[in-house]
């Protein structure tokens, strides 16, 4: 990655990272668009379309017990590698993803990104290989993006004609993915981005500022009449782009989206047909590949408040997996007010809370970034298997669950690195995963100097990385049945002192009867006094990553 593509992406990060424009959304709003359930019914069942309903929801046990989920964000904006917004970037003139677009593509007042789409084969996918190193990795879900702001479905969609199956790929992608996991015995989801296209795709409405193509529009309004003799003829671009509408005034300001992404500050509303459609869409994919998950990447619910969408597709979900599973199934979204998460489940991104939550919750983050980005791969920039390991260790302690996003390149397959990542976090499970899959929170999350300066969440989260680092020094506690798990962040020194196990912190009930190191055989020195347990660590460790000791009371 060249410095100016560097800077462009440092930028980027630093738009979406300190936006404080994404605030809740609260529930009392009034959608003015009331999109008709004709096509795609509602099912009948315990849950109703309105946020009261939705306060009966209840997480379901198996999402508590599976604390680690693996994600493929995969889709067309892969194939470039060039990394996340693509297909928005690339239809601004300066930005490094429009000058790579014109050395990849062509320009985009004729190669817009449909071209992108055209080039994507996903040639060496092979979901059962990959779903089998993430269940060996301690995956227990796994997400699959069903459509990305780029309005692409990775499926059989009945009703968006730009979808793998008719082009690209000609692959119904999330047929294969939920087929795969289930076979290896993973809860399936669904990540859903598409109500954002309306605004997102504006930029596709431009043209060139300078230059010999100055003021030649690019590809966002053409029409189907125009695909006469094209490798797209007879589909219709507005399917794609959604740009039917006057564009949001400054709509070529890239960073101005981030102010507008719950429908406010002069955004161009959504019309009636745009969310009928998203609505239609999103209910076909529920019904045709029953997902236990599904993730929206909106505040609240999708078009919410524009719409009543996302309420009616939320009771659909809901009512739908209680008749196949037995349960409601877990709904995530971003920045939720109190009330709404008693609705569904909080998703973070790219960040952690900094308390045990009342409910159940989510960070979303990714090894590099969302879409495959060549770059971060050339300068070994993925994050590592520890850091992963701290993070889960971090999330779980505080009920919450961490999903995972593993980087695919356009063929379908993950780069070394990724792989090497993966395995990394494979053999720290095989020993650990106990003090992980199924356990609680503890009276206290943890201890240690990391605690005390811990970033504040922004937006939708993004406090990842802000903070201090973990080291050995920092311990974090969950406890299942009888056993109490202090996981260490890290390989220690001779000694480890834990103060929430002293008997002045009055926390640990009762006598300590066994310490053992999960991963050793060997048996562990320890005392315990008013300021601490204390226990002597073997020279033989199992990971220099984190060190997960198992404390038990006396009966």
């Amino acid at each position: 990655m060249n410095a100016r593509r560097m800077l462009w992406a440092l930028v980027g990060t630093l738009v979406i990272s300190t936006s404080v424009a994404v605030c809740q959304i609260p529930s009392s709003a009034t959608p003015t668009v009331i999109v008709s359930t004709e096509k795609e019914p509602v099912a009948e069942g315990k849950f109703k379309p309105t946020w009261e309903s939705l306060k009966q929801y209840e997480t379901p046990e198996w999402f508590r017990d599976a604390k680690f989920g693996i994600w493929a964000h995969w889709g067309p904006q892969c194939q470039p590698e060039r990394g996340d917004w693509y297909a928005r970037q690339m239809y601004s003139q300066g930005h490094w993803s429009y000058r790579e677009h014109l050395k990849l593509y062509g320009h985009p007042s004729t190669n817009g990104f449909k071209e992108v789409i055209h080039s994507w084969k996903a040639e060496n996918w092979d979901p059962d290989r990959l779903l089998a190193l993430y269940q060996r990795a301690g995956a227990r879900y796994f997400m699959a993006l069903a459509n990305h702001h780029d309005n692409f479905d990775n499926y059989d969609s009945k009703y968006q004609p730009w979808n793998s199956v008719n082009l690209g790929p000609k692959k119904d992608l999330i047929k294969g993915w939920a087929e795969a996991a289930r076979r290896h015995g993973l809860k399936f989801g669904v990540s859903v981005h598409a109500a954002h296209a309306w605004s997102w795709y504006e930029v596709a409405q431009g043209s060139d500022r300078e230059g010999p193509l100055a003021g030649v529009p690019y590809d966002g309004k053409l029409t189907k009449a125009d695909g006469r003799g094209t490798w797209w003829e007879g589909y219709d671009p507005q399917d794609l782009y959604e740009q039917r509408h006057a564009p949001s005034p400054n709509f070529q300001d890239l960073g101005l989206i981030h102010s507008r992404w719950n429908w406010g500050n002069g955004v161009t509303q959504p019309d009636q047909a745009y969310c009928e459609k998203f609505y239609n869409r999103t209910m076909d994919l529920i019904n045709k590949y029953r997902p236990e998950l599904i993730y929206f990447d909106d505040t609240a619910l999708p078009l919410w408040p524009v719409s009543d969408a996302g309420l009616k597709i939320a009771a659909h979900f809901y009512n739908r997996n209680i008749e196949r599973n037995g349960d409601n199934g877990v709904i995530f979204a971003k920045v939720l007010a109190d009330d709404q998460k008693e609705c569904m489940s909080w998703d973070i991104e790219r960040g952690s809370a900094n308390r045990i939550e009342p409910h159940p919750w989510q960070t979303c983050t990714c090894l590099g970034n969302w879409h495959y980005d060549r770059g971060v791969f050339d300068r070994h920039g993925y994050k590592s298997a520890r850091t992963v390991v701290h993070m889960l260790a971090d999330i779980v302690s505080k009920n919450g669950n961490l999903l995972l996003s593993v980087p695919l390149r356009g063929d379908g397959t993950p780069d070394s690195d990724a792989i090497e990542i993966v395995e990394g976090i494979a053999r720290w499970m095989e020993v650990n995963q106990e003090a992980i899959h199924g356990t609680r929170p503890w009276k206290v999350f943890g201890e240690g100097p990391q605690m005390a300066e811990a970033a504040p969440l922004r937006a939708q989260g993004f406090n990842e990385g802000r903070g201090r680092p973990f080291t050995a020094e920092d311990v974090r506690f969950t406890t299942k049945g009888n056993a109490l798990y202090a996981i260490i962040m890290g390989s220690p020194g001779n000694a480890v002192s834990i103060k929430s196990l002293g008997t002045e912190a009055k926390l640990f009930e009762g006598t300590i009867d066994a310490v053992t190191l999960l991963g050793s055989d060997e048996a562990l020195v320890w005392s315990r006094n008013a300021d601490a347990l204390v226990i002597n660590v073997p020279k033989n460790r199992p990971s220099d990553i984190a060190l997960v000791f198992r404390i038990t009371a006396r009966r």
